[in-house]
C-alpha cells in the first residue's frame, strides 16, 4: 500500500510538472480544453481503432514541444464544471476499452513522459479473462500509479438500443466490479461507441458520474453539457501529426439551444438540426458543417445574427451519423463544434 501511494504520488507530480510547464508557455485563456482519445496501439490489424507506434510516438513528441499543458482528466473536468480558468492549449489523454496494448505499448511511453490519462474499462471482458485485453492486476498497477479509471458499464452494449432497467443493471454490475477489485467506483463515464441519448444520459448522471465522453469531435468547455462532452478521436486514418495538431490547438465553437436536443433520433431523419452561436464573432458567415451522410458541406441558414439551420441532403443510415461545424479562428486555428446522432435499427 505504502508503494501505491508512493507511485501515485510521484505520477501525480509529474502532471503538476506539466501543468507549471504548461503555464510557462502560455498564458491563461479560458475555459476549455482538448480530450484526445485512442483505442489500441501498434493493433496494424485493427486500423479503425488503431494508432501506430510512429503516430503515437509523434504525437508524444509533439506534446513535450512545451507549448502544451497535459492534465489529469478529473482536474479539467473540476475546472469545467465550475468555470475556472485553465491554461490556454490544456488537453487531457483518454483510452477506451482496456487492450492489451494499453499496457504493453502506450503505458511505458506515457510513463515515461510523465503524462497522465484516463483508461475507461468495460468490466465484462477483463472478468472473462478474453484474449487482448488487459488483466485486473495490470489494472490495478496503473491505479496504483495514478492513471484515472473510468467506466464504460459491464459489457460495452449499444445503450441507447437497451431500456433503462438493462442499462442501470449494466453502471450497477460494472461499478461492483470495480469496488471490488480497485477500492472505488469511477467518476467519469464513457458511452460505448459514443452511442447515447437523452435517456442514457440521465441514467449515467443519476448514477453519480460527475461528467460522460462522446466521440464527437470537439473542445469541451464549460457551460457546455458535461454528460456530452466530446473527444477527438485518433487512429490510423484520422491520427496524422497535422490532425493532432489541429486537435491540440483547437478553440471551442460555444453554442446554445441545439434542436432537436435528443441526439437519439427516433422521429425526423435527417434532422432539422440548429443552433445558436453564443460568442460575437465577427467571421461566422466562414462557418461550414460536414455530416457523415454527404460528401460535401451541408446547406446553412443563418436566421438573425447567430442562428443556424443546418439543412441536410439524406437520412443518416441507421447507427452513428455525426455533423461537424468548423469556423477559422485566429493564429490559424480552428473553432470546432461537434455532434454525434444514434439512428435506431429497425
Amino acid at each position: 500500500m505504502a508503494n501505491g501511494w508512493l507511485r501515485r504520488q510521484t505520477y501525480r507530480a509529474a502532471a503538476i510538472g506539466a501543468l507549471v510547464a504548461g503555464f510557462a508557455g502560455a498564458a491563461v485563456a479560458g475555459d476549455w480544453a482538448s480530450v484526445i482519445m485512442y483505442h489500441r496501439f501498434g493493433e496494424n490489424t485493427y486500423p479503425a481503432t488503431n494508432i501506430r507506434i510512429d503516430q503515437f510516438e509523434a504525437h508524444l513528441a509533439e506534446l513535450a514541444t512545451g507549448g502544451y499543458t497535459v492534465l489529469p482528466l478529473p482536474d479539467i473536468v473540476a475546472k469545467l464544471r465550475t468555470g475556472g480558468d485553465l491554461p490556454d492549449r490544456t488537453l487531457a489523454i483518454t483510452i477506451d476499452d482496456a487492450y492489451a496494448s494499453v499496457y504493453q505499448q502506450a503505458w511505458p511511453r506515457l510513463r515515461e513522459a510523465g503524462l497522465p490519462f484516463t483508461l475507461f474499462v468495460a468490466t465484462d471482458p477483463i472478468d472473462h479473462g478474453l484474449a487482448g485485453y488487459m488483466t485486473w492486476d495490470q489494472l490495478r498497477e496503473l491505479a496504483e500509479a495514478g492513471v484515472t479509471i473510468g467506466s464504460q458499464t459491464a459489457s460495452h452494449p449499444h445503450m441507447p438500443n437497451q431500456n433503462r432497467a438493462r442499462n442501470e443493471a449494466e453502471i450497477g454490475k460494472s461499478n461492483r466490479r470495480f469496488r471490488t477489485e480497485l477500492g472505488a467506483t469511477p467518476e467519469i463515464f464513457a458511452y460505448p461507441y459514443g452511442e447515447y441519448g437523452s435517456e442514457v444520459k440521465d441514467i449515467v448522471s443519476q448514477s453519480g458520474f460527475l461528467a460522460a465522453f462522446g466521440q464527437h469531435s470537439g473542445v469541451a468547455y464549460a457551460g457546455g453539457d458535461p454528460f456530452s462532452w466530446p473527444r477527438f478521436a485518433m487512429n490510423e486514418t484520422y491520427g496524422s501529426l497535422s490532425r493532432f495538431r489541429l486537435a491540440v490547438n483547437a478553440l471551442p465553437l460555444k453554442i446554445a439551444d441545439r434542436t432537436p436536443a435528443d441526439t437519439f433520433l427516433t422521429g425526423q431523419n435527417p434532422p432539422l438540426f440548429g443552433f445558436t452561436v453564443t460568442d460575437d464573432l465577427p467571421n461566422l458567415q466562414q462557418l461550414a458543417c460536414f455530416a457523415s451522410n454527404q460528401s460535401g458541406p451541408a446547406t446553412l441558414e443563418r436566421l438573425g445574427e447567430r442562428r443556424i439551420e443546418v439543412r441536410l441532403e439524406g437520412a443518416f443510415q441507421p447507427g452513428r451519423g455525426r455533423i461537424n461545424c468548423t469556423l477559422p479562428g485566429p493564429n490559424k486555428r480552428w473553432r470546432w463544434f461537434g455532434t454525434q446522432f444514434y439512428i435506431p435499427r429497425e
